[in-house]
């Protein structure tokens, strides 16, 4: 993927960036979920980008149905192509861009990966795991803690999940 200075130089220790930064990363992660919608997967993309330069490291889109493996989803593959492209699966000094909240696998793998945060659009109150279950990044076993930043390009996001459902129904 091209280097794309989405983040202009935000701080890697906190939530520090501009909505507007977010929501130049969150659109490259919307151009993701857009292949997976090309391809009849649910459309949730993703894109890792590196926090001080802004350069996009890896991309990601669902790909359950085309590759039958229900962990390749769009996180999933953003962070085993960056982890690929570095030659290491920690991934610290990043941030993770998602057009749908991660589900408790995604967040695993995210806390595994060592990013130092997460952006998201909407929230998902069916399998999203950060905000049906607001105690989860005080469990034991999510060791590793990461700012998060939601809502961002939300309605944009949504539009383009309620437009594929909508059309997965329609005769």
């Amino acid at each position: 993927m091209a280097a794309n200075n989405a983040l202009n130089s935000c701080s890697s220790t906190s939530a520090a960036g501009s909505q507007e930064q977010w929501r130049v990363l969150m659109q490259e992660a919307l151009k993701e979920a857009g292949k997976a919608r090309s391809r009849g997967e649910v459309p949730v993309g993703a894109v890792l980008a590196d926090a001080g330069t802004g350069e996009i490291l890896a991309g990601g889109s669902n790909r359950c149905i085309e590759l039958n493996d229900p962990t390749a989803h769009a996180e999933i593959i953003a962070l085993r192509r960056a982890g690929q492209a570095r030659g290491n699966y920690r991934l610290p000094g990043t941030v993770l861009a998602v057009t749908l909240e991660p589900c408790l696998m995604c967040l695993g793998a995210i806390a595994q990966a060592r990013i130092d945060g997460l952006v998201y659009g909407p929230r998902d109150p069916g399998a999203g795991a950060l905000f049906s279950r607001p105690d989860i990044l005080d469990f034991v076993w999510l060791s590793h803690k990461f700012w998060i930043v939601e809502n961002i390009l939300k309605d944009e996001c949504l539009e383009l999940l309620q437009n594929f459902f909508r059309d997965k129904r329609s005769p």
